[in-house]
């Protein structure tokens, strides 16, 4: 959904709440600490959509329990500013947001933070052709063509560069999180816990450590010393998703703390999982409030 069409179809508080509580409640309303279905509106001035439930006494709305619970930003701007970073490939800057939005940039920053827990997604296992790598975030780019470069900027293993993990489907879907163990061990509890081993053929680079994964599925190498592609035996479509992790780092975000480069991540994995998606915006809405 682009920035006309949110102002058009949710162009106050009213109409945002009442959205969301189609969304949310499908006409059938719940209290959302008890569960129970005997509730009722609260008529209470200027405080639109809040909810009494008579078993549990208490007093809710539809934002409760999920990111925009008691917030103080307008909705519209939380609809602004999901679509702006839903249509923003190379991701979004706080400070680019909070001038958009009208708003400080700490706002922005935490309704950013919010809105990329919730692309946190439930792992689903990859199936078919895997490709699998790593790569590691941080430090400055090399220059164009200047690989004698690499010895002012040093890449990969080896450096304080924040180590990512991931794999993708052959035309499917990417799971990735921050490598906190790239050993054999910790490879193979990534690769067992977002694989189908048992249905699929994973390739990777010459790196030793993929090797443990050998007892459990099937497993393909390409040695990048000496090509990059042998035929179908590739991993240039999980480079590609690198890249644009990369693209986002190096573009917008230049730097970000080791404890927020998983909800990073996971903004990238939901827009790349999201690429065919005609309707990312309602898919997001649900995700949150369904």
């Amino acid at each position: 959904m682009n920035l006309l069409s949110v102002f058009s179809k949710f162009p106050d508080q009213e109409s945002c709440i009442e959205h969301l509580e189609a969304v949310r409640y499908r006409n059938d309303a719940y209290c959302p600490h008890c569960g129970s279905v005997d509730v009722a509106r609260k008529s209470d001035g200027d405080r639109v959509g809040r909810w009494n439930c008579h078993e549990c006494k208490s007093s809710f709305n539809v934002l409760s329990g999920t990111i925009m619970e008691k917030t103080r930003i307008p909705l519209q701007k939380w609809f602004l500013g999901i679509s702006l970073m839903i249509n923003a490939k190379k991701s979004l800057s706080s400070y680019q947001l909070a001038r958009d939005l009208d708003m400080n940039q700490k706002a922005a920053l935490y309704m950013q933070h919010r809105i990329r827990a919730a692309m946190i997604e439930d792992r689903n296992l990859l199936q078919g052709i895997i490709e699998a790598d790593e790569t590691y975030v941080g430090g400055k780019p090399r220059k164009a063509n200047d690989r004698k470069n690499d010895k002012q900027h040093p890449r990969g293993r080896g450096t304080k560069k924040t180590p990512i993990i991931g794999a993708v489907e052959r035309g499917g879907k990417v799971s990735a999180q921050v490598g906190r163990d790239l050993t054999g061990k910790g490879i193979l509890n990534f690769i067992r816990s977002n694989l189908d081993t048992e249905g699929s053929v994973m390739i990777t680079d010459e790196y030793k450590a993929y090797n443990a994964v050998d007892g459990y599925m099937p497993h393909t190498v390409v040695n990048h010393q000496k090509r990059y592609a042998n035929g179908m035996t590739h991993t240039n479509t999980i480079e590609g998703f690198w890249a644009l992790v990369k693209r986002a780092w190096y573009g917008n975000h230049h730097q970000y703390a080791v404890k927020y480069t998983l909800l990073f991540i996971a903004e990238s994995v939901w827009k790349y999982n999201q690429r065919e998606n005609a309707d990312p915006f309602g898919t997001f809405i649900k995700g949150v409030f369904a």
